[in-house]
């Protein structure tokens, strides 16, 4: 657009992003008058929460305050992305700000340097919200030739993909790679090692990218755990763990104690893990049962995966297959953390749901 080139005169633009009531992102800009180097020296901003599914309409005034920046690949120069927290008026966090839960459980076990690695699912659909590619109304040949396919009528849309994948290469974020999954216009884009709270920032400011270059294409993402029903591959998130005393020597020891600590809160994990997962996790398509909690190595079966190199060397990771696609990462990360070291006063990952 050849707008895009016009002079903004010293202006910067900041792209105010924030977490709304039905887990999805929303944002506004803000012109500033100089450019920015760390968010602290940003200022807090407001938007009406009533619209938003946050706060009531006789009391709709949300806070947004800046906690993570990121340089704004659509805008390109000294824009910026502002990644926010939002807060209520009495100085308290939103019942959806759920990065300031995660923020206390991160910093209380920093000694455990926690890294995350999370893995997004993902399907794009037409704007007729069927998955692009496919025969209007009808389906395509069965599941087997389409993940990490190549050619047409294997692959779909791999140009939104790319330009997703240099979006975020461009903005800071540590994406690690993409593939295409097992259903067709199924695709992954992988987050981190991120530690701590870095990978909530980086992963949801992933997901306000994806959006934003799929609306260049006139196409639709969703992180639905199961868009399509049937015999096919639902949508996760699953998240890889490591912390100080897993990546030591001997560290088996303390993946295989987690493991159990884990499986003690199945319920309660599971109550975090996303929306609509009970038709993902059935036991098939490479899923666990959800009314079961299990963990093993190499298995793709099992709600927890200990990889077979990790077993091999006696440290490492292990992968929770439980998250669905729209699973929110601070809850998902700050949960396994509460879990595996201990909670914190007040610490609520469920408040919103209450």
């Amino acid at each position: 657009m050849k707008y895009m080139k016009l002079d903004q005169k010293g202006a910067v633009l900041a792209e105010y992003i924030w977490i709304d009531g039905s887990n999805g992102v929303r944002t506004k800009t803000k012109t500033l008058n100089k450019k920015v180097s760390n968010w602290k020296e940003l200022p807090e901003w407001n938007f009406d929460g009533s619209s938003t599914g946050q706060a009531p309409g006789d009391n709709s005034d949300v806070y947004i305050r800046p906690c993570a920046i990121f340089p704004d690949p659509f805008r390109g120069g000294d824009n910026i992305l502002v990644l926010c927290e939002t807060w209520d008026p009495d100085g308290t966090p939103n019942k959806f700000n759920y990065r300031h839960e995660a923020v206390r459980l991160m910093d209380a076990h920093s000694k455990q340097e926690p890294w995350f690695g999370l893995e997004q699912e993902y399907t794009i659909l037409g704007e007729d919200g069927w998955p692009y590619g496919w025969p209007k109304g009808g389906f395509p040949g069965p599941q087997g030739p389409y993940y990490c396919g190549v050619g047409t009528g294997r692959v779909f849309c791999r140009d939104i993909v790319e330009a997703h994948y240099k979006a975020c290469l461009y903005a800071g974020i540590k994406i690690s790679g993409i593939n295409a999954e097992v259903m067709p216009s199924q695709w992954e884009f992988q987050v981190g090692p991120c530690e701590g709270i870095e990978l909530g920032d980086h992963l949801w400011t992933a997901r306000y990218l994806l959006y934003r270059v799929a609306e260049e294409f006139g196409a639709k993402i969703t992180i639905d755990p199961k868009p399509i029903k049937g015999d096919w591959n639902g949508t996760g998130l699953h998240t890889n763990v490591s912390t100080t005393e897993m990546r030591a020597d001997g560290g088996m020891k303390a993946i295989e104690r987690a493991c159990k600590k884990l499986g003690e809160r199945h319920e309660e994990h599971i109550l975090v893990y996303g929306e609509g997962n009970a038709e993902r996790l059935t036991g098939e398509h490479e899923t666990a049962s959800m009314d079961k909690f299990s963990y093993a190595v190499a298995d793709r079966g099992a709600s927890i995966r200990i990889p077979r190199q990790c077993a091999t060397d006696g440290k490492g990771y292990f992968e929770d297959r439980r998250p669905a696609s729209n699973a929110d990462p601070y809850r998902i990360t700050g949960i396994i953390m509460e879990t595996i070291y201990g909670g914190q006063e007040g610490v609520d990952l469920s408040k919103a749901d209450k």
